[in-house]
């Protein structure tokens, strides 16, 4: 599997480029602020790919303000849970009031094609098999990407030594705590980790050293 990355310039949102290999179709994940697509270009050209479908692993803007220009851009799908799809067209209600006033003064429209995902949905394109885990806790609608049994795209969920905060809207401790405990902790260990911020992991490293996640294991 190709693996692509590179950080949004605004909250060093991480857009991934997933496909099957050098010269072929690809998919982009959580296109961040502002619009990334110059970036996206870049890597697309470099690795001669075609994209065929965006997704979101939640609604927060940092992870959703390029979506439209790429999606329509490229005239492909656009992927959120159905939980989530508010956020395309009012981005204020899902963060901080000090940011959503900054947000206020801009006009959000949802892509042509805007495609509602459910937990358990699973999406075979270009050569992947993208399955969606429903991970509420850090927004209500926030999922993770479990990708041919190789990776995990775990968005705001799962970082390396961390987890995603739960004090914005929509957000919940409680949720967030039967996430890692129902969805998180089952998972694989050999799976690769791509985090919506920071530095890959892997879930052996994370179920080893993650403090949240022996605090889970500690408990149940």
């Amino acid at each position: 599997m190709l693996i692509e990355s590179f950080a949004a310039p605004m909250f060093a949102t991480n857009c991934w480029v997933l496909a099957s290999g050098k010269g072929s179709e690809c998919i982009v994940i959580d296109p961040g602020m502002p619009d990334v697509s110059h970036q996206l270009s870049a890597i697309l050209e470099e690795f001669t790919l075609k994209p065929v479908a965006v997704l979101a692993t939640h609604g927060h803007v940092d992870h959703t303000f390029s979506i439209r220009p790429i999606a329509d851009g490229y005239e492909i799908p656009a992927y959120i849970h159905s939980q989530d799809r508010g956020s395309l067209i009012h981005p204020q209600r899902w963060v901080s009031p000090e940011f959503a006033a900054t947000l206020e003064a801009m006009e959000f429209v949802e892509p042509a094609d805007v495609r509602e995902l459910r937990n358990g949905e699973v999406i075979e394109i270009v050569g992947l098999r993208i399955t969606t885990i429903h991970a509420p806790g850090h927004t209500r609608g926030s999922v993770m990407f479990e990708v041919n049994d190789e990776v995990l795209v775990s968005g705001d969920v799962l970082f390396a030594g961390s987890i995603g905060r739960t004090d914005q809207p929509t957000g919940s401790a409680m949720d967030m705590d039967e996430t890692l405990r129902k969805k998180v902790l089952p998972l694989s260990d050999h799976l690769q980790v791509l985090p919506g911020h920071g530095k890959a992991t892997t879930m052996a490293h994370e179920r080893k050293n993650n403090p949240y996640l022996k605090s889970i294991k500690g408990r149940y």
